[in-house]
């Protein structure tokens, strides 16, 4: 079986580590920490716009296989929840964001037609807000899931094992802020429309 054509040459050109397999392609990537430098790994970019970064930080990294975001957070970015800005690749000897790269475009597309997949018959999406558990205070806190990025957001938290009320990119809240009452938690449960000046953000 041959290798499958997902970029031009001339898209990779200059690009560090390219490697071409069967179902995807796979470039050196990393991350900067302002404390602890670059993390380095293996992105590699499937057709049905999965990315998977094998994490080769140090020689005795047990991390294996994660996603962008995830990366992004074991790399020990201060800014995190900005993959797309703060995960790299190298072109022509210098680092670029993944954002300024062609390597987002399958990625993309599959999160349009996901988004394009969960419209009701009046033509807006719906979304049910969702709640995690904090791992130290086992307080509720809320996530709202109206873009992809939202819901990566909080497929990221559910398979972090030591999530924690601090870890909320939004609405930010410590352990010793009040969980939110069972009437709201119930209302949750209502689909939330997306409006369509959501739809249209870069997923």
């Amino acid at each position: 079986m041959g290798e499958v054509v997902m970029f031009s040459e001339e898209e990779l050109r200059e690009m560090s580590g390219v490697k071409r397999g069967v179902d995807h392609i796979e470039v050196t990537c990393g991350c900067t920490s302002h404390r602890y430098g670059d993390a380095v790994g293996r992105l590699r970019v499937f057709m049905n716009g999965e990315l998977e970064i094998t994490c080769e930080c140090t020689p005795g990294c047990q991390e294996g296989t994660l996603s962008p975001s995830l990366f992004e957070k074991h790399s020990g970015r201060e800014t995190a929840r900005k993959w797309k800005n703060n995960v790299w690749v190298i072109v022509n000897g210098k680092k670029v964001p993944l954002c300024k790269t062609v390597l987002l475009k399958y990625h993309n597309e599959a999160s349009k037609n996901a988004n394009a997949a969960q419209r009701s018959q009046n033509g807006r999406a719906s979304h049910r807000d969702e709640f995690v558990c904090c791992t130290r205070c086992n307080k509720e806190r809320r996530f709202r899931l109206r873009t992809k990025e939202e819901c990566q957001v909080h497929h990221d938290a559910v398979a972090d094992v030591n999530w924690k009320c601090a870890d909320l990119p939004y609405d930010k809240i410590t352990c010793d802020d009040e969980e939110e009452r069972a009437s709201r938690r119930i209302a949750a449960a209502k689909l939330a429309p997306t409006s369509p000046e959501m739809l249209n953000l870069e997923s």
